[in-house]
């Protein structure tokens, strides 16, 4: 591994070097918060993962037009890094590149690249050939052309409050993990697929809209949204996945629609803000710790259309009064119920 130093708050990268070195274990600058800029010498043709990780003092760059590769996760966390210019010769720009780079405003990629653009003056690199919108910023203005918006393209990017979304969208990635300042957005018709992750810990989003195109809700989307309060799922959703509410500590109101049918381990887990749910009469399974330390949660209606109730499903929701179940439907959920909440089933009037 080359010799890296930095003096006076300027990383010194030798002359000759090809390749700047990043590995999970050993990266050049990785958590130097003493680095302030670097200088690339032109004989760099690949910048590699980890590189630049966590230096959050870094505020400027200048990748030389040798560079053809950025590594996974190569500025990940530069908070103080305000712009970055993305020359044409680079042809390879692998996950999560600028994740976390929370200060940055301006993305230009050079017209000339051939793999890569920022069409639009958007903010935001796009991959030319799928329109694929790989990483952004709190300035991004999505393009009428993106067709997705990739994994960790907004991920940390604290400062971005509101986004539109165009019609041209049908898949969301995990794309706005982390975004705390993000309030609302408006999921357009066109999206049917919002994967793993998506909203995870964006602590002030209040509302959202799930467009009735959707028909898939991946792991974890909207858990640990501290002040969403209500949602809506639409009948064109078949399945709630594991932990998409968890740890929704406001969500005091949910609608599940008519043709979900099966509420995944831990999908609402921890919400205790939640006081009753009714379960339609289209689930058949609901998961292992479901509705695990729902603690506000004081009545539940399940259906007879349930035939397995996985372990825990409602361990730890300490206030629960009453589980309502179908006339003449008692002992047919004593055997799917733990022995401890039998006391608590009522069947309601035929």
């Amino acid at each position: 591994m080359a010799t890296y130093e930095i003096k006076d708050g300027v990383g010194i990268i030798p002359e000759g070097t090809t390749i700047v070195e990043g590995d999970f274990l050993q990266s050049a600058f990785e958590d130097h918060e003493s680095l302030e800029s670097v200088v690339i010498p032109d004989s760099v043709t690949e910048i590699g993962n980890n590189t630049f990780e966590n230096c959050q003092s870094l505020k400027s760059i200048v990748i030389p037009d040798s560079v053809t590769k950025i590594g996974s996760d190569a500025f990940c966390g530069c908070t103080g890094l305000t712009s970055i210019d993305i020359p044409d010769s680079v042809t390879v720009i692998r996950y999560a590149a600028f994740r976390g780079c929370s200060g940055l405003t301006s993305i230009v990629v050079s017209e000339d690249n051939p793999v890569y653009d920022s069409r639009d003056n958007c903010n935001a690199i796009i991959e030319t050939a799928t329109n694929k919108l790989i990483s952004g910023c709190a300035t991004t203005v999505i393009p009428d052309s993106v067709t997705e918006i990739g994994e960790d393209a907004f991920s940390g990017c604290t400062g971005l409050m509101s986004i539109v979304i165009p019609n041209s969208v049908t898949v969301i990635g995990g794309a706005f993990s982390h975004c705390t300042g993000l309030t609302s957005i408006v999921i357009p018709d066109s999206v049917t697929k919002i994967e793993d992750g998506t909203f995870h810990g964006c602590t002030s989003l209040a509302s959202i809209v799930i467009p009735d195109s959707v028909s898939e809700i991946g792991f974890g989307v909207f858990s640990r949204c501290t002040s969403l309060a209500s949602i809506v799922i639409p009948d064109s959703v078949t399945e709630i996945g594991s932990y998409t509410f968890s740890g929704c500590t406001s969500l005091n109101s949910i609608v599940i629609g008519n043709s979900v049918t099966e509420i995944r381990n831990n999908a609402f887990d921890g919400c205790i803000g939640m006081t009753s749910i009714v379960i339609p009469d289209s689930v058949t399974k609901i998961g292992d710790s479901a509705f695990r330390c729902c603690t506000g949660l004081t009545s539940i209606f399940i259906p007879d259309s349930v035939t397995k109730i996985g372990d825990g499903a409602f361990s730890g929701c300490t206030a629960l009064k009453t589980i309502n179940v179908p006339a003449k439907k008692a002992d047919y959920y004593k055997k799917r119920l733990p022995e401890e909440l039998h006391h608590l089933i009522v069947e309601l009037p035929a």
